[in-house]
């Protein structure tokens, strides 16, 4: 069996987002959220709402898992749903007042947070792993038929 010249490569992204998501989980947490939870809130962050399909592509979360999230932050009175004014079938959610806030205080601490790990690369070095990732996310929207940039 020949060994392919991607597999190395392909294993360095796997790892690469396990220790992304190790960093960035344990800090979001830490504040009081799940990942999702925080996906959402920072999602809707200075927004004014947004149906569950566009939040549902925006965040990658799948809209079994999308709604529960929802569910349980509306509880929190966190977010709200109201109706469409475009589409009476749609729902809009957004923040709440205290969701606004919970905003404000979580989205500056994890971008703080984020900038311990990713501050020290300049902006060149930065650009260039924008571009490597993104030459990859096409390669792959290709492979599956989608317009690149499509996300």
């Amino acid at each position: 069996m020949s060994r392919e010249p991607f597999l190395p490569m392909l294993r360095e992204l796997a790892r690469c987002y396990q220790a992304f998501e190790a960093y960035s989980s344990t800090h979001v947490r830490s504040l009081g959220l799940t990942p999702s939870q925080f996906d959402i809130v920072a999602t809707l962050g200075n927004t004014p709402g947004m149906s569950f399909k566009e939040l549902g592509e925006k965040t990658l979360i799948t809209k079994g898992t999308l709604t529960g999230v929802i569910d349980r932050l509306e509880a929190q009175k966190l977010v709200r749903r109201s109706a469409s004014p475009e589409d009476g079938r749609s729902m809009i959610v957004s923040l709440t007042p205290a969701g606004e806030r919970l905003f404000e205080r979580v989205f500056a601490a994890h971008l703080a947070h984020m900038r311990l790990a990713l501050g020290g690369l300049d902006a060149k070095r930065l650009a260039q792993i924008e571009s490597a990732l993104r030459g990859l996310r096409e390669t792959f929207d290709a492979a599956c038929g989608r317009k690149a940039g499509a996300q």
